[in-house]
């Protein structure tokens, strides 16, 4: 994710398709308008696909709390991720943390973890912070180091 996806200040188009672009159902593309509003209003709160689009492109941006309620439950995130920026921050952190698992690469190094014993996987954690900082990448912010 790029560091102005963590600004504070970002808009709810911003936000919003941040979520479209981060919760990809495994095996297709990501989340039509469409699909996202049929879901939400049989949760019981009637949106169209084109007011998501609105949104999405910024030319509406205050939606109704029930609205922002059903987007937040649609995308399993909490409802303040829209307006709240320690929220949307967190958030995001994490769902980067689940783009970078859909990785096979990532995967594979991850499951090769697997038994090692703590010392180990301290050492292969100060490997991967060294070749970061080798690629002009900025530090893990949950490393002990950061």
């Amino acid at each position: 994710m790029s560091d102005s996806e963590n600004e504070p200040g970002r808009s709810l188009a911003d936000k919003l398709n941040h979520l479209f672009t981060s919760m990809i159902p495994a095996g297709r593309g990501p989340y039509s308008n469409e699909e996202v509003a049929r879901a939400i209003s049989v949760d019981g709160v009637p949106i169209s696909g084109s007011y998501i689009w609105l949104l999405r492109k910024g030319q509406r941006d205050n939606p109704t709390l029930r609205h922002v309620e059903g987007m937040a439950r649609f995308f399993g995130v909490p409802p303040a991720y829209f307006f709240d920026d320690q929220v949307t921050a967190t958030v995001n952190a994490e769902l980067d943390l689940l783009v970078a698992l859909r990785d096979t690469q990532v995967q594979h190094v991850a499951l090769r973890t697997a038994g090692l014993s703590h010392k180990s996987l301290r050492s292969i954690n100060e490997v991967i912070e060294r070749v970061r900082e080798l690629e002009g990448l900025a530090p893990d912010p949950g490393s002990p180091d950061a």
